[in-house]
C-alpha cells in the first residue's frame, strides 16, 4: 500500500463497484461484495488489495507469484495455475488500473495543503539545523541533526531527512526519505510525479503517482537534477551513489551502491542500474533495462536492452565498446576517399 505519510486512501471499494467503474468483467463466480482496500504493485500486492497485468513478458513471472487478491487483465487472460486470485479483464489493463487508483486516492497533491507559518508547528527539527531565509517545512517533516537547509527551499511534509544533510537554495523535496550526509544542490526537484500515462485518441489519462524517493547515506546529487517518485513501486538511490548536474531520474527507477551519473543523463522508468556503474554524459537509457555491477556506459550512448556485469557499452544503439570500435574503424576503411592517379 502507498506510504500513509504521504497518502491518504479512501475505501474499502466492493468489488463489483470497481468493476463497473472501469467497465470490466469479473473472472470467476468468486465473492464480487469482496472488499478491496488498496491498489499495489503485483510485488508486493496483499489479498485485499487490487493491482494490475498488462502482459508483458518481463512481469508473467511476478504475476504468477502475485498475492494480489485481484488483478485488472486484459482480455483472454487467464489466472495462474492454483490461484485464488480474481481477475477483471477490460480492453487496456493500464487504463484500468489508472481509473482504479484514482477512485483510491482522488487527492494527490500534499503541496495544497495550507500552514499559516514557513516551518509547521509539526515538525521536527534536531539540534545544529540551520535553516536559511524563506525556507518552507512541511507538516511532519523530520530534519536530523546538523542539517543546512539553503535559501528558499521547500521541504514537503512528511519528508524526513537524516543527519548532516545539506539542501541548496531552491531546491524541492516531496514524497522522499533520505539518510544521513546527503547533499542536495540548488534547484534539485526530487518527488514530483512521474510521467506516468495512459495514452488514447480521446485522453491521454494521468496515472496516480503512489510511491516515495528513497536515497541512502552519502548520496550527492547536483544542480536542476530531477529524481520523480515511483508510480507504485519506490524510485530507490543507493548508498554513496553521485550524480551530476541535469540528470533526470524517472519513477520506478533503481540505483545501486556508489554508481556515478554523469551530467545530461536520462533513465527512463522502472530501469535498474546496479552497484558501482559509471555511466557517461548525455547517455539515453530505455526503460525497464538493467545494467548489471560495474558496467560502464560511454558518453551519448543509446541503451535500449541489459548491460551485463562488468561490460562497457558504446553508440547508439549502444554495443560492447570492442565492436562498437571495430565497425567505426570498418566504416571508416569502406568510406576512405582515394584521389584519382
Amino acid at each position: 500500500m502507498a506510504d500513509p505519510r504521504f497518502y491518504n486512501v479512501v475505501g474499502p471499494f466492493r468489488l463489483h463497484d470497481l468493476a463497473e467503474v472501469i467497465h470490466a468483467h469479473i473472472l470467476g463466480e468468486e465473492n464480487h461484495e469482496k472488499l478491496i482496500h488498496d491498489v499495489a504493485p503485483l510485488q508486493t500486492a496483499l489479498s485485499d488489495n487490487i493491482s494490475f497485468f498488462d502482459g508483458k513478458k518481463i512481469y508473467r513471472k511476478v504475476f504468477d507469484e502475485t498475492l494480489a487478491g485481484v488483478c485488472i487483465v486484459g482480455r483472454g487472460t487467464e489466472k495462474p495455475a492454483g490461484s485464488e486470485m480474481m481477475l477483471l479483464t477490460v480492453d487496456d489493463p493500464h487504463w484500468g488500473y489508472a481509473m482504479v487508483a484514482k477512485a483510491f486516492y482522488p487527492e494527490i497533491d500534499n503541496d495544497g495543503e495550507q500552514q499559516s507559518e514557513l516551518v509547521d508547528s509539526t515538525a521536527e527539527l534536531g539540534p545544529g539545523v540551520m535553516i536559511g531565509p524563506g525556507v518552507v517545512i512541511g507538516r511532519g517533516a523530520e530534519l536530523g541533526a546538523n542539517c543546512r537547509i539553503g535559501a528558499n527551499a521547500v521541504i514537503g511534509p512528511a519528508v524526513r531527512l537524516g543527519e548532516n544533510c545539506v539542501v541548496g537554495s531552491g531546491a524541492s523535496i516531496r514524497y522522499c526519505l533520505a539518510g544521513n550526509s546527503v547533499r542536495i544542490a540548488a534547484g534539485v526537484r526530487i518527488g514530483e510525479d512521474g510521467f506516468g500515462y495512459v495514452a488514447s485518441a480521446e485522453q491521454n489519462l494521468k496515472v496516480p503517482q503512489l510511491g516515495r524517493v528513497l536515497i541512502g547515506n552519502e548520496v550527492e546529487i547536483g544542480a536542476n537534477t530531477t529524481i520523480d517518485r515511483g508510480s507504485g513501486p519506490d524510485t530507490t538511490i543507493g548508498d554513496g551513489v553521485v550524480i551530476d548536474n541535469l540528470v533526470q531520474i524517472a519513477h520506478n527507477v533503481k540505483i545501486g551502491r556508489n554508481s556515478i551519473i554523469v551530467a545530461f543523463v536520462g533513465i527512463s522508468g522502472s530501469t535498474t542500474i546496479g552497484d558501482n556503474v559509471v555511466i557517461g554524459g548525455q547517455v539515453g537509457i530505455a526503460g525497464h533495462v538493467t545494467l548489471g555491477d560495474g558496467a560502464r556506459i560511454m558518453a551519448q550512448a543509446g541503451i535500449i536492452s541489459d548491460v551485463p556485469p562488468g561490460a562497457t557499452f558504446s553508440g547508439t544503439p549502444a554495443i560492447p565498446q570492442w565492436e562498437f570500435w571495430r565497425q567505426v574503424v570498418t566504416l571508416k576503411k569502406l568510406t576512405k576517399w582515394k584521389p584519382d592517379e
